[in-house]
């Protein structure tokens, strides 16, 4: 299992830092050398070097140059962009509203063929309900005090959701035994959420199964996630969106699920716990 949801940005980001660190030296400079050749401070150097500052395109652009490397500026700026997309805070990504963050998605979901996602705080959202959806994205917005499109948001949430009828996909997804009690929005809202879950069940594209709170495990429950064929994770952390595309990272998060599975039930036995958080609501 990662040791932090971030880990592969950061990793990413030590490579690149790495291999301007390397061109530098190939050209026989110093960092003190390299920034005044570049025109800028000799402390920014060493912070681009240890992975502090993440450099710009210019930057790099005149880092090569410098060290008389033209020819390797255009792959550094398209991993260095490429760590830039792999975590990214929330604020960023819902600054205009939930919306088009939502409708940013349905490419991926619409060319994934295998999901895998993992839950350990919600209903996954394409077995959220519409009036679900509305309770959560309502908390979402108001914490994160994004601009009020939440209705807009559910309606792209559930056009999304569609893909678990249509097409050539299989979802296998999993739920901790706590997300069925977890209460958001009123019990009416939760009722419909849980009677929901035991209709889509029976879809067959989806295999839902639970974590009981009493499974024996050999692993804690860790944060959302969601593999997508074996292309790529995705990982929801309280202050930003992890995107994991490196082969090794994302083959760590599906041994994390396959090992969550072993504790899960599925079936009838996945029924009578949703059925039980469905009578505890009186």
């Amino acid at each position: 299992m990662p040791s932090s949801p971030s880990s592969s940005a950061q990793e990413a980001r030590l490579v690149v830092a790495a291999r301007l660190r390397e061109i530098m030296l190939d050209a026989g400079l110093q960092g003190q050398e390299l920034a005044a050749l570049c025109g800028w401070n000799g402390a920014k150097t060493s912070r681009i070097i240890n992975a502090k500052t993440a450099p710009s395109d210019s930057d790099i652009r005149a880092w090569c140059s410098a060290c008389g490397a033209d020819g390797q500026a255009a792959d550094l700026i398209a991993a260095n962009r490429a760590v830039d997309s792999m975590y990214v805070e929330w604020r960023r990504l819902t600054r205009t509203g939930l919306r088009r963050l939502q409708e940013s998605a349905m490419p991926l979901y619409e060319r994934t063929r295998h999901f895998r996602s993992y839950s350990s705080r919600v209903v996954p959202g394409v077995l959220q309900t519409e009036a679900y959806a509305t309770a959560l994205l309502a908390t979402v917005a108001d914490f994160r005090r994004t601009p009020n499109d939440v209705a807009e948001a559910v309606k792209a949430r559930l056009a999304r959701s569609r893909v678990i009828r249509t097409g050539n996909h299989r979802f296998a997804i999993l739920v901790e035994e706590s997300v069925l009690y977890y209460r958001l929005g009123s019990v009416e809202t939760m009722a419909e959420q849980l009677g929901h879950l035991l209709t889509v069940m029976s879809l067959p594209a989806v295999s839902l199964g639970v974590i009981p709170f009493t499974a024996e495990r050999t692993m804690w429950p860790v944060e959302t996630f969601n593999i997508f064929d074996d292309a790529e994770a995705g990982v929801e952390l309280l202050s930003a969106q992890v995107t994991v595309t490196t082969p090794s990272e994302v083959g760590l998060y599906a041994q994390a699920f396959g090992r969550l599975k072993g504790f899960a039930v599925h079936g009838a036995r996945a029924r009578a716990l949703i059925t039980g958080a469905i009578d505890s609501l009186g």
